[in-house]
């Protein structure tokens, strides 16, 4: 059974690296934002971010197309717009993509619920009377 992925939000990064570099929380999550905030910049600009063996972030052109609401089977015109993609590099793709024993996590225990026990017929039939003793007689 596969386990739901955990989210990790931007402040727990920042206190991460926080913990790990010796530096405060707040010029942390400063340089944190001003690195999201040039990777927003440059994107909207048209520029295509490279980040060697982690992935490229690049702007692409999608053309407009007719799509169908599903509810009501309506046509209606979708337009063209910019959308940001992602690909991933090697060394991601190699460390997310490698097959690891995951430690499987104990289930809680739920109580039962309490219910009024009915009586069970018994599972072994009632024995049968023995058969009469067999007379001495041939006939």
């Amino acid at each position: 059974m596969k386990q739901e992925p955990e989210t990790i939000t931007k402040k727990e990064l920042v206190n991460r690296i926080a913990d790990r570099t010796g530096q405060t929380k707040v010029v942390v999550k400063d340089i944190v934002q001003m690195f999201l905030d040039e990777i927003i910049e440059e994107l909207a600009t048209g520029n295509r971010l490279e980040f060697r063996e982690f992935g490229v972030f690049e702007v692409r052109d999608r053309a407009a197309r007719r799509a169908q609401n599903p509810r009501t089977l309506q046509k209606v015109a979708v337009p063209a717009k910019k959308v940001v993609k992602f690909k991933v590099g090697r060394s991601m793709r190699e460390k997310v993509c490698e097959e690891r024993e995951e430690p499987v996590k104990p289930v809680p225990k739920v109580a039962a619920p309490k219910v009024a026990a009915k009586p069970v017929a018994p599972l072994i039939p009632p024995a049968t009377p023995p058969a009469p003793p067999k007379s001495d007689s041939i006939f």
